[in-house]
């Protein structure tokens, strides 16, 4: 719906709808949550919007993307509610995770470039011990046990001496954790970064889910900028 309609203009539950791919029913249900101001009612009990619920659906809208559909639902009824200290509290909470999510996908491209080819097994080597492996990386071998785990690691048992050994793919992620580690990152928000490697199948693979990852990144950013510009609409539409 265009700007210019005045605050006088009744609209229909359909005449907000339309434009949006939404249902009037789930216009109803954006009132009934208070993301939308309450609706004045006709004399036949119909709902009434007028141009301050088109502002408000245009804000809810664009805050979704980048804020998710929670934190753009409570930053709307805050609004709705005159609490507009507490919206704008919600909103520097999601840019507060924003940023720790950049400084999270940074220390990731930092351990990546800083792993040490050294600490690497030798191809067809058959692994490493735990003794080596715990020496290559300046640890001990109680630390690499704990990663063990953890999940973090998961070295195969030798079948004559129950000995752990670490395949290639067991030293990259123990090379990944201590890098990690070291940016003071928790083991806890670690596992979940080894899950992409391995799902990823190696680090070159990893390359390209960083690419996607700074991507949707920026992609958050924008809808970020998007949603404040028709928040801050919403906010000198009502006055």
């Amino acid at each position: 719906m265009g700007r210019n309609l005045q605050r006088s203009q009744r609209l229909r539950p359909v005449d907000l709808a339309r434009g949006h791919g939404l249902s009037t029913q789930a216009v109803r249900n954006y009132e009934e949550a208070g993301i939308l101001p309450a609706a004045e009612r006709t004399p036949s009990g119909y709902r009434a919007y007028t141009s301050l619920h088109a502002a408000a659906l245009r804000a809810f809208l664009a805050l979704v993307p980048g804020h998710g559909h929670r934190t753009a639902a409570a930053v709307m009824r805050a609004v709705n509610d005159g609490a507009d200290d507490e919206a704008f509290r919600l909103i520097d909470g999601s840019h507060a995770q924003l940023l720790d999510d950049r400084r999270t996908l940074q220390a990731v491209e930092n351990a990546l470039r800083d792993l040490d080819p050294a600490t690497a097994p030798e191809p067809g080597s058959g692994g490493t011990f735990i003794g080596p492996l715990a020496k290559n990386l300046g640890v001990r071998p109680a630390t690499l046990r704990k990663w063990e785990r953890s999940g973090l690691v998961r070295p195969r048992r030798d079948p004559r001496t129950g000995y752990r050994v670490y395949a290639e793919s067991d030293v990259r992620d123990a090379r990944l954790t201590h890098q990690l580690r070291r940016g003071g990152y928790l083991l806890e928000q670690i596992a979940p970064l080894i899950a992409q490697v391995r799902a990823a199948g190696g680090l070159e693979p990893l390359e390209a889910a960083l690419r996607d990852w700074h991507r949707r990144l920026s992609a958050r950013a924008r809808s970020m900028l998007t949603g404040a510009a028709e928040l801050e609409a919403y906010l000198r539409e009502r006055g």
